[in-house]
């Protein structure tokens, strides 16, 4: 039961994250090249990804794996 609800929580955090990120992006709040807009995408994409895979919903899966690794390879440029 406590696992059901932490991959809930993962979930809404995903969506959160993601969200937060893209509207101070586009209110150019942040740049694209921020580690904070890199981070949220990173770590929302990550909760959307099981979250997604716990519940069998392999598109969103796909797609977050996808996202992730555009967010770490942001990360890494970065941060080299």
């Amino acid at each position: 039961m406590i696992h059901k609800k932490l991959y809930e929580i993962l979930g809404w955090y995903g969506i959160t994250a993601v969200l937060v990120a893209y509207s101070l992006i586009t209110l150019k709040v942040l740049l694209s090249h921020s580690i904070i807009y890199l981070f949220l995408n990173l770590t929302g994409a990550a909760g959307i990804l099981i979250h997604s895979y716990i519940k069998k919903d392999y598109q969103p899966v796909v797609l977050n794996i996808i996202w992730i690794v555009i967010a770490l390879l942001g990360l890494i440029q970065l941060l080299l």
